[in-house]
């Protein structure tokens, strides 16, 4: 066991699988106390049962706002207070398509979590750090926030420019109460989310790829580990960053033959 993060209370959405469930594996490994959050009970419960720490799973619709503070209270009546909220829950739908063929039920429904779930937990749980006299924010935003990309899904895209931008602010906003808020912008990761998506057509797999310098997808415990760093002491000084761990690929114009 390790003691990065002795001590400090984690909420992580999303935390049902893929990253989410990563992070809270590695962060009570390290010492955390973890709200392991999920819209799927019985995921966020999976999740619990594989960390090392103390954990708890609490189901939750980022998107619902009762639902929201529900969680977080929840979480500081355990454990106290609450130090680190790792906004992470996020959805990418087949029908989140090009900006013409998106229907607007279909944009909002992305907006609603990645978004607008996001704006939610900073305003319910921001207040929570603040008491506690600091902490960090990690909302998740996406390489897609930087760069375009011609094989659109328009709602997932502007849902993460939204987040990148509202971590700015945030960031500035409470830098002086001691809260720290950074975007995490995760490169192609091996999630079942990603891999749904074009797991099974080898050609649109190949037609990304030839875009990564590394030549391969992250992996989910090497966006943990960058969590890890934004969500522990040693990034006090580092807030308001687009944190990219993308394995190059929004540095990249020509990649290696």
């Amino acid at each position: 066991m390790g003691s990065r993060l002795d001590g400090k209370v984690c909420v992580i959405t999303g935390a049902g699988g893929g990253m989410g469930r990563e992070a809270a594996i590695v962060f009570t490994s390290e010492g955390a106390k973890v709200c392991v959050a999920d819209v799927d009970a019985r995921r966020a419960e999976e999740t619990v049962s594989l960390c090392r720490g103390d954990a708890f799973a609490h189901r939750v619709n980022v998107a619902d706002e009762d639902g929201v503070r529900e969680m977080l209270a929840a979480t500081a009546e355990r454990f106290g207070g609450i130090d680190v909220l790792y906004n992470n829950a996020g959805i990418s739908p087949a029908d989140d398509a090009s900006v013409l063929d998106t229907t607007v039920e279909a944009w909002q429904r992305v907006q609603d979590v990645n978004a607008k779930g996001v704006f939610l937990c900073c305003k319910h749980g921001i207040p929570y750090l603040v008491e506690r006299g600091g902490g960090s924010v990690i909302n998740v935003a996406s390489f897609v926030a930087i760069l375009g990309a011609a094989t659109s899904q328009i709602s997932y895209t502007a849902s993460k420019g939204a987040v990148l931008a509202m971590s700015r602010e945030l960031a500035v906003q409470f830098a002086r109460k001691g809260v720290r808020v950074n975007a995490l912008c995760p490169g192609p990761v091996e999630t079942p989310l990603l891999l749904a998506i074009y797991g099974g057509d080898p050609e649109a797999f190949g037609r990304r790829q030839v875009h990564w310098p590394t030549g391969r997808l992250g992996k989910p415990r090497e966006i943990a580990n960058a969590a890890l760093f934004l969500a522990s002491d040693e990034s006090s000084f580092v807030t308001g960053a687009a944190f990219a761990v993308d394995g190059g690929l929004t540095a990249a114009y020509v990649t290696p033959e």
